[in-house]
């Protein structure tokens, strides 16, 4: 028996006899009535089963069936006030296609909550929770969204290798893997590929792909395999960068608010309608010393300066002209001691890191020398600055940790299917 229509679209048609399939979600049984909630990704419906004209046997052996069954129905749809969900389907014949083993390692109907553990070991079940399916619908729309613009922009969407001769910035924080009888390692990012693309006249490009990054954190914001959203775009400085960066995430919000996935999750957010504020290093630097904070310049903001700074500005904000010394060899360099690099930030959280990049093949070489780099390593690379590189800028952005802004999950591994950590390797 196939489904003719989802339990929406069900819900919509009034008289219609439909055939509808999905999961046991819970059962009553009043008497001689029983109702049998189905649950699908759309949504739940009410069958009302009469033991009158569905037969005694089938009466009790489908008010029998355990929870998260799957089943195939038909029945007549008919609006009524008095069912919870303003509809039922009147049930004339059921298919039972697959039998939910008792008890469930992790209740789906239950609001009884679980631990991340239990969650992600069960996972195949914890995905069939709403809440949960309602994160990777709006993870859907906002890849949507940034795709949908970046399109609009002119920009092709490509794909770079994952497994690599070299680091892209120096060795830190790699998987080393064996390729045959080489040494290799898994991508770490996109970076060097995008700028041999620019050499290579693509003008526009961006990528939504994993990346793989071997640190040591195991909080609820790092993972150890991610999807970064990469651009990169020719005849561009770091403002041009930061606008499209900018409004890539202002449509990525307006996806996720217009697919109703944040109304399962109570989620209340608005797409921004001002510019996201700029602040350069020096004044965040500032500001956090102002509030008591000893740091010096040249560092990189800790966990408390980034609370500090979340504080005081409660919103999306680039924090721009960063120290040379502390962004990668391949961002150009500004006023001697400074980079045209920038980060973007929600409150206390870093989403996107990006730079206008350095497209002088002399500049690129001493400064790989004076990071302890050896530009040989980096040959297939610095190859396409000696024939013709335009100046570019680009980002990478953090997808599951936009995720976690717009959906208010407090665990980054609730924005993933099946999360890599430090620790976890399955499922």
């Amino acid at each position: 028996m196939l489904r003719t229509c989802t339990l929406k679209e069900a819900s919509q048609l009034d008289g219609e006899t439909v055939k509808v399939c999905g999961w046991v979600h819970d059962i009553r049984v009043l008497g001689k009535i029983a109702f049998i909630i189905i649950r699908d990704r759309y949504g739940l419906a009410q069958l009302t089963l009469i033991r009158s004209i569905i037969g005694k046997e089938n009466f009790k052996k489908y008010t029998k069936l355990t929870r998260e069954s799957v089943i195939c129905v038909q029945g007549k749809v008919q609006k009524t006030e008095q069912a919870k969900l303003g509809f039922e389907i009147l049930l004339e014949s059921l298919e039972i296609l697959s039998i939910a083993e008792t008890p469930l390692p992790l209740g789906v109907a239950d609001k009884v909550s679980a631990d991340m553990e239990t969650r992600i070991e069960n996972r195949f079940l914890d995905l069939r929770k709403k809440e949960v399916l309602a994160v990777f619908e709006a993870r859907s729309a906002i890849i949507q969204g940034i795709r949908e613009y970046l399109a609009q922009e002119h920009f092709i969407e490509v794909h770079t290798p994952k497994i690599v001769a070299t680091a892209t910035e120096g060795g830190t924080e790699l998987f080393p893997i064996k390729y045959f009888e080489k040494d290799a390692y898994l991508n770490q990012s996109p970076q060097l590929y995008k700028q041999i693309l620019m050499g290579s006249g693509f003008d526009r490009v961006f990528e939504i792909a994993p990346a793989f990054r071997a640190e040591e954190h195991n909080t609820t914001r790092h993972l150890n395999e991610f999807i970064s959203i990469d651009a990169e775009l020719s005849f561009a400085d770091d403002n041009d960068a930061m606008q499209i960066l900018e409004n890539s995430i202002k449509n990525a919000i307006k996806h996720a608010i217009e697919s109703e996935a944040l109304n399962a999750l109570e989620q209340d957010i608005e797409t921004p309608d001002k510019p996201f504020e700029r602040v350069t290093y020096d004044d965040a630097l500032d500001l956090i010393n102002s509030k008591g904070y000893s740091m010096e310049w040249g560092e990189d903001f800790s966990t408390e300066a980034l609370k500090i700074l979340g504080k005081e500005i409660d919103d999306f904000y680039f924090i721009t002209h960063w120290p040379l010394e502390i962004k990668p060899f391949y961002v150009l360099p500004f006023e001697e001691k400074y980079s045209k690099a920038f980060d973007l930030m929600y409150k206390d959280k870093e989403l996107s890191s990006g730079a206008q990049r350095n497209h002088n093949y002399e500049s690129l070489v001493n400064i790989m020398k004076q990071k302890g780099l050896n530009p040989e390593n980096f040959e297939f690379y610095l190859r396409a600055f000696k024939y013709g590189m335009p100046p570019h800028a680009g980002w990478g952005l953090g997808l599951e940790r936009l995720v976690m802004i717009v959906t208010g999950v407090k665990n980054i591994r609730e924005c993933v299917l099946f999360p890599r950590d430090r620790t976890r390797l399955v499922p």
